[in-house]
C-alpha cells in the first residue's frame, strides 16, 4: 500500500492546478472570433436588414475586447498558463461585454443570446467549482437583467421588434436550464477525462517501476557474467606474486590478501547471478512461481496466503511480464488489506484457457460499487469498525484500476464479485464469503513458447 501511495503521489507532481491547462492564447483566439461574428452581425443587421441600432455603443463593445486582446497579445508570451483567477476573471470579461452588446441590441428578442452559455461551458471544462458556479450565478444575473431592462430593437422603418411574452419567458427559462445543464455536463466530462488521466500516468509509472526491477535482474546476471574474466585474472596474478614474493612477507601478505579479495567477490558475484543465470528464468516462469513472486511482499503482513494450482497436463509456464506481476501483485494486495485472516489464490488451467481466483474472507466488495469496480478513483465509505481494524489504510481506488488496465494488457479479462452476501452474520457465512477477483486468460496470451507470445519473448530478450 506505501508502493501505491507513493506512485499517486509522485503522478501528482506531474499534474497541473485545473487552470493551468488552459492557455491564454486559447482565450484570445476565441475572443477574436467572437470579435469578428459580432461585427460581422452587427453590419448585416445595418446594411442588409436595416434595423437602427445605436453603432457607437456597439462598436464601443467590440472595441473592448480588441483591445482586451491586444493588450494580452503585447504583455503575455504566447504560452502563457492562466492561474485560476486570471481565467476566471478573462471568461468574467468575455461574458460581460457578450451581455452589455446583448443590451444594446434587443437582450433576449436577440437569438445570439445563446451565446452566454459559452464562458460558463468553458468555465466548467477547465476551471475549480468555485469558478463555474461564481460564473454561472453572473450568467443567469445578466440573462435576467437583459431580458428585463435593453435597448429594444428597431426595423428599417422605426418599428419596435417584439416578440410574445411567453416566448420571452421561455428563451429565458431555456437559457438558465441551459447554464445549469451545460455548466454540470461538461464538468462532469472533464472531471471523469481528468481523472483517467491520472490514474493512466499512475498505472504508466507503477509499470515503468516493475520494468525496470525486472531490468535490474538482467543487469545483475550480466555483471556477474563479465566480471567473472577479470576476477579470474586477478586470482591468477595475485598467485603468482605470492609464489614470487615468499622472500618478502610484508609484500606477500598484500598479495595473498588480493587473492582472498578476489576468492570473495567471485562468490558474491556468484550469489547474485544464480537467480539470473539462466537468462529464460528472466522472462519466463511456472505460473506458481509467478503467482507466488507476485503475492510475496504481503505475504508477512500477517494475512495467510494459500496458493492451489490445479489443471489437466502439465503445468504452464507463463511468460514474466511485468504488467502481469504488478497487476497480479495489486490483486492480492487488495485482498490482503480486506482479508480477515486468508487469501486463497486459485488457479485453473486447460491447454486454452487460465483461469484465475483471488478470494479472502473480508466483507467483500460494497454492493454500490461493485458495478464501478475497475474505474479510477472509486472509494467506498469507511465504517467505523473498518477504521478501528485498519487505520493506517488509505486507499486512493487506484489499485485495482491499476490492476486491472496492466492485466488487459496481458489480455486478461477481469470480474469482481461477493462470494456471500455481505449482511449475513459471520457464523452463517461460508468460509471463503469476502471478493471474488476473476482473471481469465487465453492460454496462447501469456504462455511461454506459444505462437501468440514469441513477440513478447523477443522484446524481453532484447
Amino acid at each position: 500500500m506505501s508502493n501505491q501511495r507513493d506512485i499517486t503521489a509522485q503522478s501528482a507532481q506531474f499534474r497541473p492546478e485545473r487552470a493551468d491547462w488552459l492557455r491564454l492564447r486559447t482565450l484570445i483566439l476565441q475572443r477574436w472570433m467572437a470579435s469578428f461574428g459580432q461585427l460581422t452581425a452587427l453590419l448585416v443587421a445595418t446594411r442588409y436588414y436595416g434595423m437602427q441600432l445605436p453603432l457607437g455603443l456597439c462598436f464601443l463593445a467590440v472595441g473592448l475586447a480588441v483591445i482586451a486582446n491586444l493588450i494580452a497579445l503585447f504583455i503575455f508570451p504566447q504560452n502563457k498558463r492562466l492561474t485560476e483567477l486570471e481565467a476566471m476573471l478573462t471568461l468574467l470579461f468575455d461574458l460581460a461585454q457578450l451581455c452589455f452588446l446583448l443590451f444594446l441590441t434587443g437582450g433576449l428578442t436577440n437569438p445570439f443570446a445563446l451565446l452566454v452559455l459559452a464562458p460558463v461551458t468553458v468555465s466548467a471544462s477547465a476551471l475549480e467549482l468555485r469558478s463555474t458556479l461564481i460564473l454561472g450565478v453572473l450568467a443567469a444575473a445578466f440573462v435576467t437583467f437583459i431580458g428585463l431592462i435593453n435597448i429594444p430593437l428597431r426595423l428599417a422603418d422605426g418599428t419596435m421588434f417584439a416578440t410574445p411574452g411567453l416566448f420571452s419567458f421561455g428563451f429565458w427559462l431555456s437559457l438558465l436550464i441551459g447554464i445549469a445543464f451545460l455548466g454540470l455536463y461538461s464538468r462532469r466530462v472533464a472531471t471523469e477525462m481528468h481523472s483517467m488521466s491520472d490514474a493512466l500516468l499512475a498505472t504508466q509509472m507503477a509499470l515503468a517501476r516493475e520494468q525496470k526491477l525486472t531490468d535490474l535482474g538482467g543487469v545483475v546476471a550480466a555483471a556477474a557474467h563479465e566480471l567473472g574474466t577479470p576476477l579470474a585474472t586477478i586470482k591468477l596474478i595475485s598467485s603468482e606474486m605470492m609464489d614470487e614474493l615468499k622472500d618478502q612477507p610484508d609484500l606477500a601478505e598484500d598479495a595473498r590478501l588480493i587473492h582472498e579479495q578476489a576468492n570473495r567477490c567471485r562468490d558474491i558475484l556468484r550469489s547474485m547471478g544464480k537467480a539470473g543465470k539462466d537468462d529464460l528464468l528472466l522472462r519466463q516462469a511456472p505460473l506458481e512461481v509467478v503467482l507466488q513472486e507476485a503475492a510475496e511482499p504481503h505475504m508477512a503482513r500477517g494475512i495467510k496466503v494459500m496458493f492451489t494450482i490445479a489443471g489437466t497436463g502439465a503445468p504452464p509456464v507463463v511468460l514474466r511480464r511485468p504488467e502481469l506481476i504488478h497487476g497480479l501483485r495489486n490483486l492480492v494486495q487488495n485482498a490482503v488489506d480486506f482479508a480477515r485472516s486468508t487469501v486463497w489464490v486459485d488457479a485453473q488451467y486447460t491447454p486454452d484457457r487460465i483461469l484465475l481466483r483471488i478470494i479472502d474472507d473480508g466483507e467483500g466488495f460494497p454492493p454500490q460499487v461493485l458495478g464501478r469496480i475497475g474505474d479510477p478513483f472509486v472509494r467506498a465509505r469507511r465504517d467505523e469498525q473498518d477504521l478501528a481494524r485498519r487505520p493506517e489504510y488509505e486507499g486512493m481506488g487506484l489499485g485495482l484500476f491499476i490492476a486491472k488496465t496492466l492485466l488487459e494488457r496481458t489480455g486478461a479479462e477481469l470480474s469482481f464479485a461477493n462470494a456471500a452476501d455481505p449482511f449475513l452474520s459471520p457464523e452463517e457465512r461460508p468460509a471463503r464469503s469476502g471478493a471474488i477477483v476473476e482473471v481469465t486468460w487465453k492460454a496462447a496470451d501469456i504462455l511461454a513458447g506459444t505462437v501468440g507470445a514469441l513477440g513478447e519473448n523477443q522484446r524481453f530478450a532484447g
